[in-house]
């Protein structure tokens, strides 16, 4: 396994002994601060290299339970239509979400297309996307009118599964992903945290990140994004990253 690391001006990766250290710094709200670790830089989203049935593990902790912005670990397949990096292409057309993650947002966040699901806190997360689906267009008529009826058909469209996990993050834990073709499941220290019947679209790519972005997407309708302020540096510290195949 090749990660890359994608930085910011405001963000740096350090080995440590057994894995890397990502950082963002202090600084004001509006810029935007990233330290990332992926292995799909530069390739086509139909080259990513994983599908299932797989798992993926590593140990990490973080510098606070409450960072501003996003961080977390696992696979997706980057669905965002543009990119903040040299090297890349600055736009190629935007898709559904497909991934199996853990995931914190902060409280400025909500990510969830559905009301009942959470959207905020330190998450076990997976979603499924269709390449295409015929609704896709009439939400995209609709979009200019009624943001709140255009996430209610993304809702319909989009299969997604979360739960809130109760967990000092400061301190070290083993966090494994089984990402089989039938269900999803979500380990913590060797005890099953959350199952899932939802497994994301094949393929998919790693990526291990702390940022200080937000994004909203309302039940409203009400779309927010921007960065937090960092009053002080933070940092996600992670070691022992494997990923394997299962034979099926």
């Amino acid at each position: 396994m090749l990660l890359k690391p994608r930085l910011s001006r405001n963000g740096n990766i350090n080995s440590t002994s057994q894995g890397w250290k990502l950082a963002i710094f202090e600084g004001p709200s509006g810029r935007y601060r990233l330290s990332q670790l992926d292995d799909y830089l530069n390739l086509s989203r139909s080259a990513y290299r994983w599908h299932p049935p797989l798992t993926f593990s590593l140990r990490a902790r973080l510098s606070s339970t409450l960072a501003p912005g996003t961080w977390g670990f696992g696979l997706w397949n980057d669905p965002f239509g543009f990119s903040f990096f040299p090297g890349e292409s600055f736009f190629r057309p935007p898709v559904l979400p497909n991934s199996i993650w853990f995931f914190y947002a902060s409280p400025k966040n909500y990510l969830s297309f559905r009301n009942e699901k959470p959207a905020q806190g330190f998450l076990a997360q997976v979603f499924q996307s269709p390449r295409f689906h015929p609704s896709l267009f009439l939400a995209g008529l609709v979009f200019p009118f009624s943001r709140k009826s255009t996430r209610r058909m993304l809702s319909r469209v989009i299969d997604e599964d979360s739960a809130n996990l109760n967990l000092d993050v400061t301190k070290w834990h083993v966090y494994r992903l089984e990402w089989g073709r039938s269900q999803s499941s979500f380990w913590v220290d060797d005890s099953l945290v959350f199952q899932s019947p939802v497994c994301p679209r094949a393929p998919l790519g790693i990526v291990i990140w702390i940022d200080n972005q937000y994004a909203a997407y309302m039940p409203d309708g009400r779309l927010i994004w921007g960065m937090e302020k960092n009053p002080q540096s933070e940092w996600l510290e992670i070691e022992q990253v494997e990923i394997n195949r299962v034979e099926p």
